[in-house]
């Protein structure tokens, strides 16, 4: 039988060395697989003018699944600057490869899963109300429209005359904006469709039935942003009422739920919520299981297969340049876990979860940041262990 095809992708800075060592346990631990490597990222914009080449693009519509890096992501100018002197002239514009990879293929599901591993020393804590410590388990999982919204990329600087004269169409740009010389206005749209909003709704009450969660909370903002929010979280309580009545349907603004996620965060299952509102509270809950060093991402569309899984921290580009790498896996590992998952590898990405489990729990083995250093490249000399190391230990519980 034919081994499984998966495109690697490792990006930038970081991300080759914390994909090298998710390989390795995904080996020890029995997954046979070829990996086929894609080209992505930072250099390729500078060389190429392309982040995302098309030859890359091919690769994943032929073989459906990617474990992904991480990428360096600059503003405008810089981008621009980086660029080589010979396609500076070109009229190039850079944008995010994976957010190019995400629109492309569709793959408008995001989860975001935040769960606090027993004996994790940065597990969120807080005082009881008799003065005691208590350390509430945290298992949320967040689905984030990927597509759309904010990031959906339809923006201008000094906007043509013909999409400003459409926005002096609206009374309120108008009034507020009208005495605004276009040429220093810069508008960026949020847009959000039934058919897209639908499907991340559904996808986060299915998940929630599936694994037992008691609510689904609609995280925006539908009070204020009245037209895509308020649009939500209509489908929102229409679904619930007709599909799943058995769960409970919560709503919540996106800023009093990042005060209540460190009040009370053991009490929300299954978050759902557009593009930049998604990321925001992910990365909140995130921050209360140890932080991006846990932090897994699955960006999937159901209907064709494909999906690409990736940790959710950046590159960290002055870490690729130790002689010893010390960040912490894990957060690439858990993402291949949600790989093996979704390709059916289950009994797989149990034996992986569980060593994963075990490591934090027995706390001999614990990277800087476990061990609540400031990332230099000597932390290894002080007792921290290193991303290879790291990777051994779990390898080492590996069943």
């Amino acid at each position: 039988m034919a081994k499984r095809k998966i495109v690697t992708l490792p990006g930038d800075g970081i991300g080759e060395v914390v994909l090298q060592q998710t390989i390795r346990v995904l080996e020890a631990a029995g997954f046979e697989a070829e990996y086929i490597q894609g080209d992505i990222g930072w250099e390729f914009w500078r060389s190429e003018g392309n982040p995302l080449p098309q030859r890359t693009i091919d690769l994943l519509k032929e073989h459906k699944i990617a474990l992904f890096g991480a990428i360096t992501s600059k503003p405008k100018e810089e981008a621009f600057n980086e660029l080589s002197p010979e396609l500076q002239s070109k009229g190039l514009i850079y944008s995010s490869p994976i957010v190019g990879l995400r629109q492309h293929f569709g793959l408008d599901i995001c989860l975001r899963p935040c769960r606090t591993y027993e004996g994790n020393p940065l597990n969120f804590i807080r005082r009881g109300t008799t003065g005691e410590i208590e350390e509430p388990k945290v298992d949320v999982a967040i689905f984030r429209q990927n597509t759309e919204g904010l990031y959906g990329g339809v923006e201008w600087s000094n906007p043509s005359e013909e999409v400003y004269n459409a926005f002096m169409t609206h009374p309120k740009f108008k009034k507020n904006f009208g005495a605004t010389p276009k040429e220093e206005i810069s508008i960026s749209t949020r847009i959000f469709t039934k058919k897209a909003t639908e499907r991340i709704l559904r996808a986060a009450f299915d998940y929630a039935k599936k694994y037992g969660y008691k609510s689904v909370t609609l995280c925006e903002k539908p009070n204020v942003i009245r037209e895509t929010s308020g649009m939500m979280y209509q489908m929102a309580k229409s679904i619930q009422k007709n599909d799943f009545p058995e769960i409970e349907l919560w709503n919540t603004n996106i800023d009093a739920q990042m005060m209540w996620l460190t009040k009370n965060p053991e009490d929300y299952g299954v978050i759902v919520a557009g593009n930049m509102f998604g990321d925001i509270v992910s990365d909140g809950f995130a921050g209360l299981i140890g932080g991006l060093g846990f932090a897994s991402s699955a960006q999937m569309n159901p209907d064709t297969g494909i999906g690409v899984f990736e940790p959710t921290h950046g590159s960290a580009p002055k870490y690729a340049d130790y002689k010893t790498s010390i960040v912490n896996p894990i957060a690439m590992i858990e993402s291949a876990i949600m790989m093996l998952d979704f390709i059916n590898e289950n009994e797989i990405a149990t034996n992986i979860r569980n060593a994963v489990a075990e490591v934090i729990k027995e706390g001999k083995v614990r990277t800087y940041d476990m061990m609540k250093m400031t990332g230099r490249a000597d932390v290894v000399e002080k007792g921290a262990a290193s991303t290879i190391q790291m990777a051994d230990a779990v390898i080492a519980k590996l069943k």
